[in-house]
C-alpha cells in the first residue's frame, strides 16, 4: 500500500476487504456440505431413509437454499461488477464464466432439491442412481467453479479495491501537500 494512507484509510480498506472473508468462509462451508451430500449417497446406499439420513439432506437443503445462494447474489452484486467494467477482456471471459456457472448450479439444485426434499420428509421415492448423477456434476461444477474464484477473480477483486484505495491515499497526500505548500 502507498505510504499517504491514513490510519483511518488503512481501516476502511480492511472494512472494504472483509466482506472477502465472509465470502472465503462460505466456500468452506460450500464445500463441507458437498462432503455431507456425499455422505448422504452413501448413507443411503446402506440404510435407505433412515432419520440420519433426513437429517443430512434437510441440513444441506437448508445450506444451499439459504446461505449458498445468497453468496452468489453478493458476488452478484459486489464482486463480479468492478472486474466486468474493467479493460481486462481475459478477466471479463472469466467472470461471465462465474455467472454462467451460478445459473448451472442453480439449475443443478433444483433437480436434486426435488430428491432431497423427499430424502429430507422421509419418503423413499426418490432414485438413488439420478441423485448420485446429480451430486457428481453438483460437486465437480461447484470445486471448479469455487477455485477459480479464489485463484483468480477474488485476488483480482482484492487488489482492485487495494488500488482505489491507495489511489485515494495519494489524492490525499497531494492535496495535503498542496495546501501545506
Amino acid at each position: 500500500m502507498a505510504q499517504a494512507l491514513t490510519p483511518e484509510l488503512q481501516r476502511q480498506l480492511q472494512a472494504r476487504l472483509a466482506p472477502f472473508e465472509a465470502l472465503d468462509a462460505c466456500h468452506a462451508r460450500v464445500i463441507e456440505h458437498l462432503q455431507v451430500l456425499n455422505r448422504l449417497i452413501d448413507h443411503l446406499e446402506r440404510h435407505s431413509v433412515d432419520a440420519p439420513a433426513r437429517e443430512m439432506a434437510a441440513a444441506v437443503m437448508r445450506f444451499f437454499e439459504t446461505e449458498a445462494h445468497d453468496h452468489h447474489r453478493d458476488e452478484e452484486r459486489t464482486v463480479f461488477p468492478p472486474l466486468l467494467a474493467g479493460q481486462d477482456l481475459e478477466l471479463v471471459r472469466h467472470v461471465q464464466r462465474l455467472q454462467l456457472d451460478h445459473g448451472w448450479l442453480e439449475e443443478d439444485w433444483r433437480e436434486l432439491a426435488l430428491q432431497l426434499s423427499a430424502v429430507a420428509d422421509g419418503y423413499s421415492w426418490y432414485d438413488l442412481d439420478a441423485l448420485r448423477a446429480g451430486v457428481e456434476v453438483f460437486t465437480a461444477l461447484y470445486h471448479d467453479h469455487i477455485a477459480l474464484e479464489e485463484s483468480l477473480i477474488y485476488p483480482q477483486a482484492r487488489r482492485a479495491l487495494s488500488d482505489e484505495v491507495d489511489g485515494l491515499g495519494r489524492r490525499l497526500a497531494e492535496q495535503r501537500r498542496a495546501y501545506a505548500g
